[in-house]
């Protein structure tokens, strides 16, 4: 919304990311001969991991050498980081070790602060550096899953069958950036077409910074998302054409 506070300066609207893909013109026509059209809004709220076993990270440094043991997914992704990003050396000093991970979800296949925090304060002390999350800071400080807006117009012959789909998502993507923020949101376009024959499709989705936590993946990353929506709208259509569901999805 054009009243929503301003994020970052030079995103105009808040606006990150931008995606449309899809043949605008057929599904228009498709729209224009079809025997009803369904319509449907639904909320993906947002949702957090919430792991039993919280991030705990171990830098380390020696003779220029930087160790770092942390519970992560993406262990390579983490080094490349961090030797890019962060502080700017060669990736081969650099080695990143993954215990047991223990519940991760998504929630952890990013890089969070406290990973060059731990190296670089074990680099200026001289000794090993630990710090564990309480379940209270991951819940302010982790990524966070789903929260997107989607609209959906499915358009069905006088048969039941389906002649388009056209869907809207916003997705909110929280102040900053994970290494996956973007993600959800191209698993969810990707996805929309769930297993069915749609034979025309149209889908636009923006990715909005807010003064939330960040976004990551979570269990699935966008394809959820994008299954509940069509689930959903197959569903409403078949109440309000009389149909069987089941039947619905089969045709």
């Amino acid at each position: 919304e054009a009243k929503a506070p301003l994020v970052w300066d030079d995103a105009v609207g808040n606006l990150c990311f931008e995606m449309n893909i899809g043949d605008e013109t057929a599904v228009a026509s498709a729209m224009e001969k079809a025997h009803h059209i369904q319509k449907l809004t639904v909320r993906n709220n947002r949702v957090f991991a919430s792991p039993a076993e919280p991030r705990s990270t171990i830098g380390a440094y020696n003779q220029g050498r930087y160790t770092l043991h942390t519970t992560c997914q993406k262990p390579h992704s983490v080094r490349q980081l961090l030797a890019s990003a962060v502080f700017h050396e060669a990736e081969e000093n650099f080695r990143v070790i993954c215990p047991d991970v223990g519940g991760g979800f998504g929630l952890k296949g990013t890089m969070y602060p406290e990973d060059s925090l731990v190296l670089w304060a074990a680099r200026k002390v001289g000794r090993p550096v630990k710090w564990t999350s309480e379940l209270q800071e991951g819940l302010i400080g982790d990524t966070h899953g789903r929260d997107q807006l989607d609209v959906g117009e499915l358009a069905l012959d006088i048969e039941g069958n389906i002649l388009a789909l056209k869907v809207n998502l916003t997705v909110n993507l929280g102040a900053y950036l994970s290494i996956s923020a973007l993600v959800p949101t191209v698993r969810c376009v990707m996805n929309l077409s769930n297993v069915y024959a749609i034979p025309a499709m149209q889908v636009a989705a923006k990715s909005l910074f807010t003064h939330t936590t960040p976004m990551g993946p979570y269990r699935g990353a966008g394809m959820p998302e994008a299954v509940y929506l069509v689930e959903r709208l197959l569903d409403a259509a078949a109440r309000e054409t009389g149909q069987d569901t089941v039947e619905l999805r089969r045709r």
